[in-house]
């Protein structure tokens, strides 16, 4: 049981030092660079018989996904149970498809990090910076270092789910040394 719990620790150890000395994910912002956009994102949603993993949302978009209204941002509280998922018709057994920009208003290293209900993946300028697959209460994801060469806005795609209960999906972000915070909506533009 001792030798467990110690080859445990290590795994650990090694995990987290990996993460720490890792180099941050360089994103590539958009070129040339969208002019005239409007804010928030835009958004797909199907509504499956059931969805599990990123995997069955994927298919059920492809399957036949509608436009719903726009996203103000990647602020959506916790939900209680009832209250629809994100901008969408229903509350549960959502899938829905985010697209648009981020802006980022300074170079620089930044940690990014997510809240989700259930699963998300989210990629931006090229790189995926968030990602669960799977069925939780609203938490975080793993924190992702980015290095953001230039200020500007950077391509963004969220493959979302929610399946029973509530919901909830956030985005936040801080720059090297700092903590992360809410992603204002003024960040996000379609």
């Amino acid at each position: 049981m001792k030798m467990t719990r110690i080859l445990g620790l290590a795994a650990m150890a090694a995990v987290t030092a990996t993460l720490t000395w890792a180099a941050p994910l360089r994103l590539t912002p958009a070129d040339p660079q969208p002019r005239g956009l409007k804010p928030g994102l835009s958004v797909r949603y199907a509504y499956p018989d059931d969805v599990k993993t990123l995997r069955s949302a994927a298919k059920a978009l492809e399957a036949g996904a509608e436009a719903g209204p726009p996203l103000k941002g990647l602020d959506y509280r916790d939900t209680s149970i009832g209250q629809k998922a994100l901008t969408s018709k229903r509350s549960e057994n959502v899938a829905a498809d985010i697209r648009g920009y981020v802006r980022f208003d300074a170079p620089g290293i930044y940690t990014i990090d997510f809240l989700t209900n259930d699963g998300m993946r989210a990629v931006i300028g090229g790189k995926v910076v968030g990602k669960f697959d799977g069925r939780q209460t609203c938490q975080e994801t793993f924190a992702q270092k980015v290095e953001v060469p230039k200020a500007g806005w950077y391509p963004l795609q969220v493959l979302y789910f929610q399946r029973l209960n509530t919901s909830c999906l956030h985005m936040r972000m801080g720059p090297e040394g700092s903590r992360v915070t809410w992603m204002p909506n003024k960040a996000f533009g379609r």
